[in-house]
């Protein structure tokens, strides 16, 4: 159980969910300033919604009867005299939503809050929420009024819970990461605490957290004054390598492509390995190659044609990791690729200029032109100073980094390709311009006469910058034809793909991602930085053995690991290892293992690497429990604990929830915030989370002192009675939220666990213990239920057979997470010899486990289901329509051909259902009358009609043989039609079958 004798915080009883998520999706698109720009890191939570979720978790609800009343007056103060000031200024107005002027304007207008009258408290607590709610725009983040506000509620609301006066409440983060979380929690006025067993991201900690509040305007001077020292040294030590064109142009960007040698008989050609012949391909002026092989020579020639039009560009050399011989066709199969490449350590160094991409003097645009013998001997006297400056090293790490890449399953294939160092990412005129660049920091003459730390803070900024470069500066970076810019390294997210193209840079000279650049993004972020005017603390430490004390924290709000999703230690090597020969000599303690911790990290990586078998989903739930049991240890009895967790797969929520509730954590509320681009390369995987969902949780309430110790047992029964109830008051407001989906079950975890939790343990009638495993299964079928009411509203479900529940159900579970897209953006050019053998799951898939809960709530079973659904591994697939047509109809008459009748072009059913029906007499009036055994099949029947042109046959479907006088078929196509994906052939069916409702006389 938790106490009842201290006030709820908003976090717990509301939270204008909808307005934050639209402010954190925007947030994705901002450049300037914020902390994103400065430095990579994974899954970093936008500040919006840290912001917000910050305020309510630590300010008291007003209406709660045990709210501090000294904070009912300071807030009735403060909001007050900021609506006054919203009326009365008309900058601060500009700040505020139209929604949230007009509130201020009436509550101005009513001789505001009065913090005496309970009647007022409700509108307090709207005026806060409400607050909340534009504060967290990320406009609003520096502007003085909200700032003042924010901090002032939040220190009244730290002395009116107890707190000493003149101290601040302490914000926790064992899970720092990128450092959104702490950040925030200096940005309203509390102390932060952020450690991470991750050494880069306690650097990242450190800068935003630490040596900006701290050093403020002199960092930034001193920043802009070394970095341009070290572009200067670096331009004249590198000059040599990245010349002039004879006519003055500037080489920005030289495009390379790794080779294999053809295997074909007789043929030995050289094989520039391209997978697009597109140069650019913006606007009218498109820009490509032309291949000019010669089969005398055995040589491949480029050619450079503007102005080009699809037809005259052919497909490039390489699909599917193989090889096609311009010069006499033969394929070079991928395994044969990858032995050429892996014999050349990744092919970097071997690879051939294709083209340079240049800005003339006085001219506008980028121009391509094909390089010449002196490019070429440019790049090899690079290479040369490269092997004779790595002979020279013969102290400390190497020059370039030779520590090793692990080799995790579908996130670094480069491995698999011979890149088994990080130094291999690199060809050898970025290894030695990005050496050049690490030493000069390294060996920066700046002086520190007062030894406060400056000098390390500088270094450690610079250091960073170096970093930013760096990930657009590799021999995995690609040339994007639409947007004439270099993709950085990490473009697919948390993969390192095994790329045959690369583009180079000139980091000195800078085209948008160089050096310069970089440096003014840094001081953006320390510019904006500077409207926090307190310094936090930032350590070294795992969360399973946290340094702080007992009960040292108003609240723990964390973003721990998603289980297996992102291998954050493994991808941070690529910084770590820069890291290393940029900062020698300063922070010791955090950069003395040959690469980061990894056998600590909490991350379940079993599946994908040998070196990790121990780290399965026992593992994870174990340490996890212990660092969920850490977090409730410093936490005070008073405090709050908010989870962030995002993950499709529901082992991953079960080890996370049976972790929190292991450690003594109840939870009392779960937000769903609307966290992601839509437009991410995972949302176009099936039933992607869009939302991070903000787990709630009090302190469980320590045993009474007694020789065996007080347990608070809920009865099973009890419990489920209440689940359905629950379930059924969430899921209305998640809708009016626009949580739907995945988004929707997973966000309905939180109140469900609000029920099992708030016991030690809940037991059966027969005294056995309930697994809170068991009780997932339950949470399942109650959303399940509760969502196919919502799908069918004011229809009675059970009229419909398990095969309609089911589809229902499932179209409604990636309604959030995909776009109708069969496919997920880019794929790897180099495929794992394995998985090109077997097709990728398409279409509406999710994973096997979520699918088998949704069937199970819905009283189905998939493995009876075998014609709507197809189970592979780990995932299951609904059948699209067009591979249900031979079931529907029969193998033979699905396959009968008839005469195709005029435009357009039939669709791919054609080729099952034969052609378009022109007469009576045709296979519709054959065979059309057999109808389906349920709803959906004859739903499914008719669309298939619609889409193979067959217009008399569903005329005769629907109104002869009657499919169409069942009220179910048309309610079904209904509910089909708000469920398919928008730009979905099934959608545009569904649509045209019920476009002929009215006319069929129904």
């Amino acid at each position: 159980m938790i106490s009842s004798n201290y006030p709820k915080r908003l976090i717990e009883v509301d939270l204008p969910i909808k307005r934050i998520s639209e402010h954190a999706r925007r947030e994705k698109s901002i450049r300037h300033g914020h902390i994103s720009t400065l430095h990579i890191w994974w899954a970093r939570r936008p500040l919006a919604a840290c912001r917000a979720v910050i305020c309510a978790a630590l300010w008291p609800d007003p209406v709660d009867l045990r709210c501090p009343q000294e904070f009912r007056n300071e807030a009735s103060r403060l909001i007050n005299e900021f609506a006054r000031k919203a009326i009365a200024d008309k900058q601060l107005a500009a700040h505020c939503s139209q929604e949230s002027w007009s509130n201020w304007q009436k509550l101005s207008n009513s001789g505001g809050l009065d913090s005496t009258k309970e009647t007022h408290w409700s509108v307090l607590r709207f005026a806060l929420l409400d607050f909340i709610a534009d504060f967290s725009n990320w406009d609003n983040s520096t502007v003085t009024e909200y700032l003042e506000v924010s901090r002032g509620l939040t220190q009244s609301a730290h002395e009116g819970l107890g707190g000493v006066r003149g101290t601040k409440p302490l914000v926790v983060d064992p899970f720092a990461g990128g450092g959104s979380i702490p950040l925030e929690a200096l940005r309203v006025g509390a102390d932060a605490f952020a450690s991470d067993l991750n050494p880069v991201a306690v650097l990242l900690n450190k800068v935003v957290l630490e040596y900006i509040p701290k050093y403020g305007q002199r960092l930034a001077d001193e920043i802009r004054k070394w970095g341009d020292w070290i572009k200067d040294e670096a331009e004249k030590e590198l000059a040599e390598f990245y010349p002039k064109d004879p006519d003055g142009s500037t080489p920005i960007a030289y495009l390379w492509a790794r080779t294999v040698v053809c295997e074909g008989p007789g043929c030995g050609a050289e094989i520039p390995l391209l997978r697009s012949l597109w140069l650019s391909q913006r606007g009218k002026h498109s820009i490509a190659f032309r291949l000019k092989p010669d089969a005398s020579t055995k040589e491949i020639e480029f050619e450079i044609i503007s102005g080009a039009k699809d037809s005259e560009v052919r497909h490039g050399t390489s699909a599917g990791g193989s090889a096609t011989c311009p010069v006499c066709g033969f394929t070079t199969p991928v395994e044969s690729v990858r032995t050429q490449l892996t014999a050349r350590r990744g092919g970097a160094s071997s690879a051939r200029l294709t083209a340079v991409v240049t800005n003339r003097p006085g001219q506008v645009g980028q121009f391509f032109r094909i390089p010449t013998v002196r490019d070429t001997a440019v790049a090899e006297a690079a290479q040369l100073e490269l092997k004779k400056r790595n002979q020279a090293q013969n102290e400390g790490v190497g020059l370039i980094p030779n520590e090793p890449i692990n080799h995790l399953r579908g996130f670094f294939n480069v491995v698999l390709y011979g890149m088994t160092e990080w130094g291999d990412l690199f060809s050898p005129r970025q290894a030695l311009t990005l050496a050049t660049f690490a030493r000069l920091i390294r060996e920066l003459p700046m002086s520190d006469d007062n030894r406060n730390g400056v000098v390390e803070a500088v270094k450690t900024c610079l250091a960073l910058v170096l970093d930013r470069v760096a990930v657009r500066c590799t021999a995995n970076c690609i040339w994007d034809a639409t947007t004439g810019c270099i993709m950085q390294v990490f473009n697919q997210g948390q993969s390192l793909p095994a790329r045959w193209e690369f583009a180079e840079m000139s980091p000195c000279i800078d085209s948008g991602s160089g050096w310069a650049t970089s440096i003014e993004y840094t001081l953006k972020v320390g510019e904006h930085g500077r409207s926090i005017n307190t310094v936090g603390h930032v350590e070294s430490a795992s969360a399973t053995a946290h340094p702080l004390p007992n009960e040292s924290a108003q609240a723990v709000i964390t973003d721990p690991p998603y289980y297996a999703a992102i291998p954050y230690a493994d991808l941070s090597d690529f910084f770590y290892a820069w890291l290393k020969r940029s900062l020698a000599g300063h922070h010791k303690d955090l950069l003395s293992s040959p690469l980061t911790e990894k056998r600590r990290e909490l991350v379940s990586l079993a599946h994908r690497a040998a070196m990790y078998r121990e780290k399965d989903n026992k593992w994870f739930e174990a340490e996890m429990s212990v660092a969920c049991s850490e977090a409730r240890r410093i936490c005070v009895p008073e405090g709050l604990g908010v989870f962030v967790f995002a993950n499709k797969e529901t082992e991953a929520w079960e080890a996370m929830l049976a972790s929190l509730i292991a450690a003594g954590w109840v939870v009392t509320a779960s937000w769903p915030i609307d966290t992601e681009s839509g437009n991410r390369l995972r949302a176009k995987e099936s039933a992607a989370l869009a939302s991070s969902i903000h787990l709630v949780c009090r302190p469980r309430e320590k045993a009474a002192d007694s020789e065996v110790g007080a347990k608070e047992v809920g009865d099973w029964r009890d419990v489920l009675a209440e689940l359905p109830k629950r379930i059924h008051e969430w899921m209305p407001r998640l809708a009016l939220e626009g949580i739907v989906g995945a988004d929707a079950i997973f966000a309905c975890l939180g109140p469900a666990l609000e029920i099992f939790s708030r016991y030690d343990y809940v037991e059966k009638a027969s005294g056995e213990q309930v697994a809170l495993k068991e009780y997932l299964e339950y949470v399942w079928g109650a959303v399940a239920r509760e969502a196919l009411n919502m799908i069918f509203e004011g229809i009675d479900v059970t009229g419909f057979e398990e095969d309609a529940r089911l589809t229902a159900m499932w179209l409604w579970t990636l309604t959030a997470g995909s776009d109708g897209s069969e496919t997920d953006g880019e794929t790897n050019e180099a495929e794992d010899s394995n998985s090109s053998k077997k097709a990728k799951l398409t279409g509406f898939v999710l994973q096997y486990d979520a699918a088998r809960k949704i069937a199970q709530g819905l009283g189905a079973h998939l493995e009876e289901l075998a014609n709507v659904v197809e189970i592979r591994g780990d995932k299951a697939r609904l059948f699209p329509i067009s591979e249900r047509a031979r079931h529907l109809f029969g193998k033979d008459e699905g396959g009968s051909p008839t005469k195709r009748k005029g435009k357009p072009k039939q669709l791919s059913l054609i080729d099952v259902l034969g052609e378009a029906d022109t007469d009576e007499g045709s296979w519709g009036e054959k065979n059309a009358n057999k109808l389906g055994n349920t709803v959906l099949d004859r739903v499914h029947q008719s669309m298939i009609l619609f889409a193979a042109g067959r217009g008399e046959a569903l005329k005769r479907f629907l109104v002869t043989d009657g499919a169409g006088q069942d009220q179910r078929f048309w309610r079904l196509a209904q509910a089909l039609l708000a469920l398919y994906p928008k730009g979905t052939d099934e959608r545009r069916w569904v649509e045209g079958v019920l476009a002929r409702k009215k006319g069929l006389g129904f």
